[in-house]
């Protein structure tokens, strides 16, 4: 069944609101069983909502899913069954899309999310990191969040304009497909990240372009706001083009749990401060700093994974592998990690930074080739999202409290 939200009373002139009406038409759907919601012919403004099991919100070729302006239209929600509020990241749940314990949900057609982001950011005077900071803390910190979902689909979608924060985030989450899907933020936004992938399952990113401020593809294992602890496992990034002021592909952060048997292969990234980040870092704690919501429970493991065929430019280094020395860092290993078919430009060295009593173990490169190239190719920026310039340079590769860090047939210019 299709259940066209122009009538529940939905208009497309820009300007009306229609929360309601997309609201009634998912729950309607869902009621009856499921089918497609169709947004067709039209730009129309809405506010949160949620989805439902079984429900496939269609924007089609032509139409636009609006954000609205007005802050209030993204409320906190006090009924959450599956994540603890006080725990997220930024201590929020507001969002433009939300879903929970649901199955068999899809956001797919031609059509366009635009999260109308200008509104909640301004130029940061003086300049630094990123030309814009967000308005105070009232800034909806994600476009899509799903959690504790089951056979999820995203597909086709164009998602422009987004806030300060991260433009699709799944926690805890099983069987998810991206495909064919494009995000276009500015570049200069802080904190919006394109693909957030945490603690979840058997996750497939396919025939993508990114193009954010913050990083591109995030693979982690925050389970602090989850009941128990969850693994994040069997994620496959292929076929997709990145463009990020911060990291291209970036896996763990501070106490994140387990990350293991994962596959990135066939990738571009271009214009990024890091390349590929598997950086384990200490974060002082103080409450007033929003980035300190974001640390887990746990000591991180992060095994087991692969990165071939990527070609890349890099403002900082094209490869980091680090684990900070602040024991309030928890960490179990980083070990078997593999890179074959790795070509890259950058401006900064290839970086492995173990410490004494956790050495980053068993990391191989083949067939690849790292050159250097002047910081000018950039622009001569002297920052880059959260990358300056005094930060990016030193010896080629810098390795330390590592072993077992083999080198086959590369070559360092």
């Amino acid at each position: 069944m299709i259940y066209d939200i122009r009538d529940f009373g939905a208009v497309g002139d820009g300007k009306t609101k229609n929360t309601a009406a997309i609201q009634m038409a998912i729950d309607t759907c869902f009621e009856r069983g499921g089918g497609r919601v169709l947004v067709a012919n039209g730009i129309y403004m809405f506010g949160s909502i949620v989805m439902r099991s079984d429900v496939e919100l269609h924007i089609a070729a032509g139409a636009t899913l609006l954000g609205s302006p007005d802050i209030a239209d993204y409320p906190e929600r006090n009924d959450l069954k599956h994540v603890k509020t006080e725990l997220l990241p930024r201590w929020k749940n507001a969002c433009y899309i939300y879903a929970e314990e649901s199955e068999n949900i899809s956001i797919t057609g031609m059509g366009t999310i635009d999260c109308n982001g200008g509104n909640f950011v301004k130029v940061r005077e003086p300049k630094k990191d990123w030309k814009y900071e967000r308005i105070g803390s009232d800034t909806p910190p994600r476009v899509v969040f799903f959690a504790g979902c089951r056979n999820v689909k995203i597909e086709d979608i164009t998602m422009i304009n987004q806030p300060a924060g991260w433009s699709y985030w799944i926690s805890d989450c099983d069987y998810v497909t991206f495909d064919k899907i494009k995000i276009e933020a500015d570049v200069e936004f802080p904190n919006n990240d394109g693909i957030h992938i945490n603690s979840s399952r058997c996750v497939t990113v396919s025939n993508c372009s990114i193009t954010c401020g913050d990083d591109c593809i995030v693979v982690r294992a925050n389970n602090v706001s989850l009941a128990e602890n969850k693994v994040c496992e069997r994620v496959n990034v292929t076929n997709c083009n990145l463009t990020s002021y911060a990291s291209g592909i970036r896996i763990g952060w501070m106490n994140d749990g387990i990350i293991k048997n994962c596959v990135f292969s066939n990738i571009v990234m271009t214009d990024t401060s890091v390349g590929i980040a598997i950086v384990l870092p200490h974060m002082r704690y103080d409450p007033a700093l929003s980035y300190t919501s974001d640390i887990g429970r746990e000591a991180t493991l992060v095994k087991n994974i692969a990165f071939s065929n990527i070609v890349m430019e890099t403002f900082g280094p094209p490869v980091k592998l680090e684990i900070a020395e602040n024991r309030e860092t928890k960490v179990e290993a980083v070990r078997n990690i593999y890179f074959s078919g790795i070509h890259a430009r950058s401006a900064a060295g290839l970086s492995i930074t173990g410490r004494a009593e956790n050495k980053i173990s068993n990391v191989r490169f083949s067939d690849s080739t790292f050159e250097i190239i002047d910081y000018s190719f950039f622009g001569d920026r002297f920052y880059h999202g959260g990358q300056s310039k005094a930060k990016s340079h030193g010896t080629y590769p810098q390795i330390k409290h590592a072993e077992r860090v083999v080198f086959n047939n590369v070559e360092f210019n």
